[in-house]
């Protein structure tokens, strides 16, 4: 069977440490390219979460925000939101990160933490914030996602 680099799927669960530290599930450092020399970037999700990319896919990311004009007010506070509170880092030897004091406080990270696979990219939650957002979106119409799973070729 061959793994996908850079794919992510599943769910763990972990504690932040005192010094704000948070272990990278070693199946998710296993599957991290050696193009991304064990680094990854982390920003604010869109909800309230922490998004935790490769750092190769940033760098995509990077490309793709660079194309969007900033004499648009809405591109430029899009453009802020994503990559204001981004940073690098790279995991010690333990497979541990270093979150900062932002995202902790914008994900409501207390001690447990659920950590979720999503393909792409890896999100951080605060398991209370993370009910509370399923809770929110259990009313999703079952043909929108009958619609989306059709986008999906096997």
């Amino acid at each position: 069977m061959t793994v996908n680099q850079n794919t992510f799927t599943g769910e763990y669960s972990y504690s932040v440490d005192s010094k704000g530290r948070i272990n990278i599930p070693a199946k998710y450092r296993q599957v991290l390219s050696a193009d991304n020399e064990s680094t990854f970037v982390i920003t604010r999700g869109q909800d309230a979460c922490i998004w935790v990319y490769p750092a190769a896919a940033w760098k995509q990311i990077e490309d793709q925000l660079k194309h969007l004009s900033s004499l648009k007010q809405v591109n430029r506070s899009f453009v802020r939101s994503t990559v204001r509170h981004a940073a690098s880092v790279k995991y010690d030897k333990q497979g541990r990160i270093a979150l900062t004091p932002y995202l902790i406080d914008y994900a409501s990270l207390e001690n447990e933490v659920l950590i979720i696979g999503m393909v792409n990219k890896i999100e951080i939650w605060n398991p209370a914030q993370l009910e509370k957002i399923e809770q929110e979106t259990k009313d999703i119409n079952a043909a929108e996602f009958d619609e989306l799973a059709n986008q999906i070729i096997l």
